[in-house]
C-alpha cells in the first residue's frame, strides 16, 4: 500500500512496519542534525524515552527464569541501600507492574514537563541509576504498596539497580550482554550525551520565544537509566520484538506473562492495561496487542506487535513528533 498518503508529511523520524519480516513500509524524514542539515536514516539511532523499561523488564524476567531472582523477592533483601520511609517488603513483581506505591521522583500528577526535575538538581549529574535515589529515596510512600497501579519510573531504577546487583556489572552493560548482543541489535545501547556514537540524532525542541530549536541536551537524563533512556534503531526495536515473541530470552510461559494484562484498569482504553514492561490493548477483534512507548522533551517513540497478522510497527521522532496519531492510521488500515 501507499504509506506516503497515510502519514502526516510534516512528521520527522523514522516509521517501519513490518509483517512476518517483509518490510510493509520504510519511511525517513526530518534532520537528525538540524543545523547541519544531515538528514535521518534507517541507521539512525534514536532515543526511546520510557521506552527501555520493557528491556529492563526482559533482563528481570530473564533472571527469574535464570532462578536468579522471584516475583516475590522484596527490596531490602535485595538492595543494601538505606531505603528511609519505602517499604522493604514491597515485590519485584509490584515494580515491574507499577503498583509498588513508592515514591515516583517524576510524579505526572503534579509536574507536567519533565525539565523542571534540574532546575535544582543539574541534569549533567544523572549517569547512573544510583544518581536519580537523591530526588524520590527519603519521600514517604505514595500509597500501601499493591493498592493500586500508578505509573512509576522510580520503581524501574530501584529493577535496574537489582539487575546490578545481582549480575555485579552495570545495568546497561547487562542489557548489551544478555539481551541486545544475542537479537543482533548492535545499534542500541545506553549513551552520554556528551559523548554520543556516530550515526545518532540529535533531539529537538521548538521554543515559541525564538520560532525555532534547540537541543534537549539539558532537558534530559545525561545518560539513560531504568527508568528509560535507551537509544535504538527502528531495525533494532523489530530485532527485540521477534526475539521476544520467539521466546529467545526466557520460557513460553515467562513470555506470555510479559505480554498479558497485570495491572492498570484500563480506563483509557487506547492506553490500556499493563502487562511488564509493556502495556496492552485489548479489543473486542484484534485481542491483547502489547506495545511499548516513551516520551521525553524532543523524543517521543511507540513500536507494537499484533499476534493477529504478525505486524510490528516502529515509529520514533527526534522532534517529538506525535507518533501516537500516526499509529492510529496504521491501525486503521492495516488491522481490519
Amino acid at each position: 500500500m501507499d504509506f506516503s498518503s497515510l502519514i502526516d508529511k510534516d512528521f520527522r523520524g523514522v516509521i517501519s512496519v513490518v509483517q512476518n519480516g517483509t518490510v510493509l513500509c520504510n519511511r525517513v524524514s526530518g534532520f537528525a542534525d538540524l543545523s547541519n542539515q544531515i538528514p535521518n536514516t534507517l541507521d539512525t539511532k534514536f532515543a526511546t524515552a520510557s521506552a527501555g523499561k520493557a528491556f529492563v523488564a526482559a533482563a528481570v524476567l530473564q533472571l527469574i527464569d535464570r532462578g536468579k531472582l522471584s516475583f516475590e523477592s522484596r527490596l531490602g533483601q535485595l538492595l543494601d541501600i538505606d531505603l528511609h520511609q519505602i517499604d522493604p517488603d514491597v515485590t519485584v513483581r509490584q515494580l515491574l507492574t507499577h503498583t509498588s506505591g513508592i515514591p515516583d521522583y517524576f510524579d505526572e500528577s503534579v509536574m507536567d514537563d519533565y525539565e523542571e526535575l534540574w532546575r535544582d538538581y543539574p541534569n549533567y549529574k544523572i549517569r547512573r541509576n544510583s544518581d536519580l535515589f537523591p530526588l524520590f529515596i527519603e519521600k514517604p510512600m505514595a500509597y500501601p504498596k499493591g493498592e493500586r497501579f500508578c505509573y512509576n519510573n522510580s520503581g524501574y531504577v530501584l529493577l535496574a539497580a537489582i539487575i546490578e546487583k545481582i549480575s555485579g556489572t552495570a545495568f546497561d552493560q547487562y542489557l548489551k550482554e544478555q539481551l541486545f548482543d544475542p537479537s543482533g541489535m548492535s545499534s542500541t545501547g545506553y549513551y552520554e550525551l556528551d559523548r554520543l556514537p556516530a550515526n545518532t540524532a540529535n533531539h529537538y525542541i521548538y521554543c515559541e520565544e525564538t520560532g525555532g530549536f534547540r537541543t534537549n541536551i539539558y532537558s534530559v537524563d545525561a545518560k539513560g537509566t531504568g527508568a528509560g533512556g535507551a537509544f535504538t534503531t527502528a531495525a533494532d526495536v523489530v530485532r527485540f520484538w521477534e526475539r521476544l515473541i520467539h521466546c529467545k530470552f526466557f520460557s513460553k510461559e515467562l513470555t506470555a506473562e510479559m505480554l498479558r494484562r497485570q495491572s492498570g484498569d484500563g480506563a483509557d482504553p487506547e492506553e490500556g492495561y499493563y502487562g511488564y514492561g509493556v502495556w496492552i490493548i485489548e479489543d473486542e477483534r484484534q485481542g491483547s496487542i502489547p506495545y511499548f512507548q516513551g516520551c521525553d522533551p524532543g523524543a517521543s517513540f511507540l513500536s507494537e506487535y499484533n499476534p493477529n497478522n504478525h505486524i510490528i510497527s516502529v515509529l520514533v521522532s527526534n522532534y517529538g513528533d506525535n507518533v501516537w496519531q500516526e499509529m492510529r492510521k496504521i491501525r486503521r488500515e492495516l488491522y481490519r
